[in-house]
């Protein structure tokens, strides 16, 4: 790359996930659920350190006469999550 392409922080993927350390993030995971907390840390395989986590699960209900989703909602001190699991990371803004 040329010097002029050193004033841009991301050049890998993974460098919009090193700019949101300490920051709240949004994951997305296999299997209808979601988390939303304070990155602590992550590597290459993007397995994830999570802070002050929301984890947001979705249920379907496969009834006959009722196709309704369920929200299972949970809060955690610190939670490791696989990055096998990992959909998508994106950086929250605090509202």
């Amino acid at each position: 790359m040329s010097d002029a392409d050193d004033s841009n922080p991301i050049q890998e993927p993974l460098d919009l996930v090193r700019l949101s350390l300490d920051e709240h993030v949004f994951v997305k995971l296999r299997g209808d659920r979601e988390l939303r907390g304070r990155l602590h840390a992550y590597d290459s395989h993007c397995n994830l350190v999570l802070g002050e986590v929301e984890e947001t699960i979705y249920v379907v209900n496969d009834d006959e006469d009722d196709d309704s989703v369920k929200t299972i909602k949970n809060n955690s001190e610190m939670l490791f999550v696989r990055g096998d699991s990992v959909v998508l990371i994106s950086p929250q803004s605090q509202s």
